[in-house]
């Protein structure tokens, strides 16, 4: 089942929709009311996925089938480098008491509701041979361009991350940069099957604005594009394919998969490093903090950029292990030798409790003990990447 068709934005809502009320108690009452739908919907899903025939089985994605690997046990796939257990995944039970436990005692920071605003300008066509730049478009939507190869990471263009279009969670803003303003895209990262990352309507778009694009993501996850008529490159840990002059790695993260309930783990999560002729560019999806950033470094050299995730980390108890906090990202970049540090996945769908500006001023707060040289963009916004090494 797709989400909701690309690029449609909701109006804003009215005083008259909200009944007079003041903005404060609509807040509330909308957050009140989307806990009891987001609680029903999961309870409906987890019963329909238990019981073998619902709609929780229907929406699990074909699982990887191959040999054992030290990130692979035969069935599922896990993150090594001492990676703390991910009990988050559906279908355990250990991930439902987590998911009670945090939904019993949620205080969640403050989101603005939807609102217009202004687009940013047209990224450039192409950039020189040895340039890069990126631009900030959405949640985990950045376009990367380098030695005239352009790159979109987890494009996001639809209204709702869900796999229904009637609800889930909703974009409070309209994403950075028109669709219809992109350049040439010439190559797709999708670092896993989250419905926030692998948008299928998005996918589709691109695709068919841009016949000769490639799309690449981590092992299992070419089954289910298939399925959608998607045709893509799978990638291992550490495998490489070439376009152009740029070099596309998929590269260790620390996180989970899954579509529906019956399929929890069996793709792979992956970061990635596309490797030009001037430096390299990492990407890192969903992940939470660990050894595999100092591993990456270790293994392919420093970044000249690194787009880092800084929001969905509260609680950090349960988000912990899959999201990093904002204070993690500065570590990240530390670990990752990056010249430019760039974050995203935040302020454009609330999927855990910081509110909608908390990742970013945490981040603020984080700099001031621990440099490190990260630019804030916004939406919409690019910036070239020095060659500064």
């Amino acid at each position: 089942m797709d989400t909701a068709p690309a690029f449609y934005t909701p109006p804003p809502v009215t005083r008259e929709e909200i009944g007079g009320g003041s903005w404060v108690s609509y807040t509330a009452r909308m957050a009140s009311r989307r806990r009891r739908v987001a609680l029903g919907l999961f309870s409906v899903v987890l019963v329909s996925g238990l019981s073998g025939a619902g709609v929780g089985c229907a929406l699990s994605a074909p699982r990887w089938a191959g040999t054992p690997t030290d990130h692979f046990d035969g069935e599922r796939f896990f993150t090594p480098y001492d990676a703390p257990a991910m009990p988050l995944a559906f279908g355990s039970l250990d991930g439902l008491q987590a998911f009670l436990k945090w939904q019993a005692s949620r205080q969640r920071g403050p989101w603005r509701p939807y609102r217009e605003e202004p687009f940013g300008p047209p990224p450039p066509r192409d950039v020189a041979p040895g340039a890069m730049r990126v631009t900030f478009v959405n949640h985990a939507t950045t376009l990367i361009q380098l030695d005239g190869v352009n790159v979109l990471t987890d494009p996001m263009y639809s209204r709702r991350c869900s796999p229904t279009s009637v609800a889930g969670p909703e974009r409070v803003r309209p994403p950075g940069i028109r669709f219809e303003d992109l350049p040439r895209i010439d190559a797709v990262v999708i670092s896993h099957n989250h419905y926030d990352h692998l948008d299928v309507p998005t996918l589709k778009r691109i695709v068919e604005t841009w016949p000769r694009v490639q799309l690449f993501a981590g092992l299992g996850n070419r089954a289910f594009l298939a399925q959608h008529g998607l045709e893509s490159f799978e990638l291992d840990w550490w495998e490489s394919r070439s376009l152009g002059d740029v070099t596309i790695t998929s590269v260790p993260n620390q996180h989970f998969s899954n579509r529906g309930l019956g399929d929890a783990n069996g793709t792979l999560w992956s970061a990635w490093v596309l490797q030009g002729t001037k430096g390299r560019a990492y990407f890192g999806g969903d992940t939470g903090y660990g050894a595999h950033f100092k591993a990456i470094a270790a293994r392919l050299g420093p970044m000249r950029l690194a787009v880092l995730p800084i929001g969905a980390f509260r609680p950090e108890w349960f988000m912990g292990p899959i999201h990093l906090s904002p204070a993690q990202a500065v570590q990240a970049a530390i670990d990752l030798d990056a010249a430019l540090a760039v974050p995203m996945h935040y302020g454009t769908f609330s999927l855990a409790d910081d509110g909608e500006d908390e990742p970013v001023q945490a981040l603020e707060t984080a700099l001031l003990t621990r440099p490190a040289p990260f630019k804030v963009l916004g939406f919409g916004e690019g910036v070239d990447v020095e060659d500064v090494r």
